[in-house]
């Protein structure tokens, strides 16, 4: 019986040494099992903030203007301005065309001497001061023209040029923009009794003078008088004027 006893004991020992071992082994395993555990767990956060979506104001940051298209907006083409004639482009094509400009209306603007070329000429008969014509030369060109001194007048076949009257000089030479007139008084006879008889005449030539005041320049013109029309040599024509009132003063 107390080797049956001890046998028992031995046994049970036995037994319960190889219960402890078990559960020694359970908890080791266990507590590796929950190292590992504890030990993946960073990699696995790491793995779960590198796939969450980016912060609100990252995002913000990131976000581009919606346009409807999902482009940038320095990649949206403006819309096409509307034509009326003008540049619309915002960009002043002006290449060398002010300087071109500007040197073109100087080439156009710079005056002229006055002729038959550029100016239309007209005699015509007055009522007052009796016994005068009027002469009116009209620029007909695109510059100014100046008008210099006085016509150069022969009626007909005369030799002579009609005498002018000096009292009559302007304080300036007459210029002529374009379209503008100048006007020139003729006395057709002096005195009665102080020359040779009036001598009937049907056309006039007129000559121009330039700057010198020295014989004429430029192209003449020939004018057909009014009917009627009796000259002498005391008549005379006034120097070109601004006004035809100031022609017609002498």
């Amino acid at each position: 019986m107390r080797s049956n006893r001890f046998r028992t004991t031995t046994l049970a020992a036995t037994a319960l040494l190889a219960a402890l071992s078990l559960t020694a082994c359970g908890s080791e395993t266990a507590g590796s099992e929950s190292a590992k555990a504890g030990a993946a767990a960073p990699a696995a956060h790491q793995a779960v903030k590198q796939s969450l979506p980016p912060a609100p104001a990252a995002a913000a940051q990131e976000k581009t203007p919606d346009t409807g298209t999902g482009s940038r907006p320095e990649d949206i083409a403006s819309p096409p301005a509307r034509s009326n004639g003008k540049n619309t482009t915002g960009t002043t094509n002006r290449t060398d065309s002010s300087s071109s400009k500007g040197s073109t209306t100087t080439t156009a603007r710079t005056p002229v001497t006055c002729d038959g070329a550029n100016t239309r000429a007209a005699v015509t008969t007055v009522s007052r001061p009796l016994n005068h014509l009027l002469l009116t030369l009209t620029n007909t060109g695109d510059r100014p023209c100046y008008a210099y001194y006085a016509p150069a007048l022969r009626f007909d076949d005369a030799q002579a040029a009609f005498p002018v009257l000096d009292d009559s000089m302007p304080q300036a030479v007459v210029t002529l923009d374009p379209g503008k007139s100048a006007y020139a008084g003729i006395g057709l006879t002096g005195e009665p009794g102080a020359g040779p008889s009036p001598r009937e005449a049907t056309r006039l030539q007129v000559h121009f003078s330039g700057r010198s005041g020295e014989g004429s320049t430029g192209t003449p013109v020939t004018l057909t008088l009014p009917s009627d029309t009796y000259w002498d040599d005391n008549g005379f024509v006034t120097y070109w004027q601004t006004e035809m009132a100031d022609a017609l003063t002498y």
